[in-house]
């Protein structure tokens, strides 16, 4: 008793400052409120515009859809109404090899090799911690929750599922690293292929039996020396697609050595330099179009969507674990994460990704989401170019929470329904192989559907049975594709903070041309940014 009693002036001491803190925080709050003028409120408008008329693109996407599938149009005519969504798409896509190419170059250049080699040391942690955790948050959730409780003989199937083997993908992986054709790796990516080949196979056979068959019939005895056996066997061979880990592994290496160069190297530093400027004015061209285009593609893919009546029983668990996980992931781990490590409100740096939050949700890529990121990270977090130039294309490349959390999850699901019982060296070997395969899944949209096959295939599972999720696979790959851009988002936050004294000394030496040419107004800044210019969002606002 005396013991409690001892500890009151202490509690009481705590809970008083805390409730002076509220106090003081509510009566700031409410003299701001009432000192808001009309100005205040257009100024605001004309600043956030383009978050604004893009989170209206996406709520005036949802209802037009919804009211269109009641005309039943054909394919044909879908494709139509959603080819300004596809422009969107395509125009984003023409910038993505440029700005990839451009950023790493002059983002490594800028940095020796010491400061570069720090931040990439912790990029690389920062993405495989994050990585992990949100394959063991989907692991706990699909074990909880249970969605694949029954059997899968009702659920709706479709779609067919190409077989790879993990051996072939993981060797693909490593040879996208190092394309022998620069200029192929632009458009192509390799992919071990299979086909189908015939082998002679000799067998040895009795002297005695050999002879007595050749006297009696010498076609017999022709097929008792030789057997044609067929084997699959691996092919090289290629899809279509810009070979982005090729690239970001050229990139970085050819920033190091102008990096290296000093004054050898500066003709091709300013080059690349003027080029990202160059395409970060295009990105702020498109961004006008952004919303409209977001506003058809998410139309588009709601009139094209199956019946509604196939997302049933199993499925819909299904679906609501999915966005529980990444909901846990992207609102809980992620945001914490960046406040304990960089001790700033996570919800001031997430507001200014907005944009780019919801451009990832209508385009369901993380690559053609790239240029918005970075206008996002850049103009209003304030995020240094050095960081963002560097982590943001290795980021949207190899980091992938939300394909990662996915994977494991629907492994798990698959097994469930499947009524196959997982010990916890499977449950380990899931979790290691959705890690890597996520790593190996392309910024496109559904390539995880493709590395599932990987984590399958590892723990004995029917690969055939990932047609049970396709279904609904087209809405939760743009949740978890946004979860990515988040993620690499927070990264390139907390990668700044932990390099901010590496940046500094290298402005120091560099006599701080770096941070002149940041604060000096960016020429390729919204119209309705200019007047911002001069006082950048703060991010800095402690919890």
């Amino acid at each position: 008793m005396t013991k409690g009693n001892g500890e009151d002036p202490k509690t009481g001491s705590r809970m008083e400052r805390i409730q002076k803190g509220v106090r003081k925080r509510t009566l700031l709050a409410k003299k701001k409120v009432q000192s808001i003028t009309k100005d205040d409120v257009k100024s605001y408008l004309l600043r956030n515009a383009f978050v604004l008329f893009t989170v209206v693109a996406v709520i005036l996407g949802v209802i037009l859809g919804f009211s269109l599938r009641s005309y039943k149009m054909s394919y044909r005519e879908v494709k139509y109404f959603s080819f300004p969504g596809e422009l969107l798409m395509r125009m984003l896509q023409m910038l993505v090899l440029p700005l990839i190419v451009s950023s790493l170059v002059t983002g490594i250049a800028a940095l020796d090799s010491k400061a570069s080699g720090k931040m990439g040391v912790r990029a690389v942690v920062y993405y495989m911690s994050t990585t992990i955790i949100a394959v063991l948050i989907g692991i706990i959730i699909v074990v909880i929750i249970h969605p694949g409780k029954g059997t899968k003989e009702n659920m709706h199937r479709e779609g067919k599922i190409v077989q790879v083997t993990a051996a072939d993908a993981f060797l693909d992986l490593i040879r996208n690293m190092f394309p022998p054709n620069l200029v192929e790796a632009c458009f192509k990516q390799f992919k071990t292929n299979y086909e189908k080949r015939m082998f002679k196979v000799n067998i040895p056979s009795n002297d005695t039996s050999t002879v007595a068959s050749i006297i009696s019939n010498v076609s017999e005895a022709m097929e008792t020396l030789t057997q044609m056996r067929e084997e699959i066997v691996p092919v090289p061979g290629s899809v279509n697609g810009v070979n982005a880990l090729g690239l970001v592994v050229f990139s970085i290496s050819f920033g190091l050595v102008i990096g290296s160069m000093k004054e050898q190297g500066q003709a091709l530093k300013d080059f690349f330099d003027s080029l990202n400027e160059a395409i970060m004015r295009l990105v702020a061209l498109i961004m006008w179009y952004a919303p409209l285009g977001i506003l058809f593609l998410i139309a588009g893919k709601i009139v094209e969507m199956e019946d509604m009546g196939v997302i049933g029983g199993q499925l819909a668990m299904y679906t609501v674990t999915v966005i529980i996980g990444l909901l846990i992931h992207a609102v809980i781990v992620l945001p914490l994460l960046y406040f304990l490590i960089t001790r700033k409100n996570p919800w001031v740096f997430i507001g200014g990704l907005i944009q780019a939050l919801v451009t990832a949700l209508g385009t369901s890529s993380s690559s053609a989401t790239l240029p918005v990121t970075f206008k996002c990270l850049e103009e209003i977090n304030g995020v240094d170019k050095r960081v963002t130039r560097f982590v943001l294309p290795v980021g949207a490349t190899i980091n992938m929470d939300g394909t990662a959390l996915y994977e494991a999850l629907a492994a798990i699901f698959i097994a469930q329904v499947n009524n196959f019982e997982l010990n916890f060296g499977q449950i380990i070997t899931i979790s290691i192989t959705a890690t890597a395969a996520s790593i190996g899944a392309a910024g496109i949209p559904q390539a995880g559907l493709v590395t599932m096959v990987i984590v399958l295939t590892s723990v004995g599972l029917p690969t055939d049975d990932i047609t049970l999720i396709i279904a609904v696979d087209w809405f939760l790959d743009r949740l978890r594709t946004t979860t990515n851009v988040l993620g690499d988002s927070i990264g390139a936050g907390i990668v700044e903070h932990l390099s901010r004294h590496e940046l500094k000394n290298r402005d120091a030496e560099m006599g701080n041309s770096v941070i002149e040419e940041n604060e000096m107004k960016k020429p390729y800044q919204l119209i309705s940014q200019e007047n911002e210019s001069d006082k950048p969002l703060d991010s800095e606002t402690k919890m």
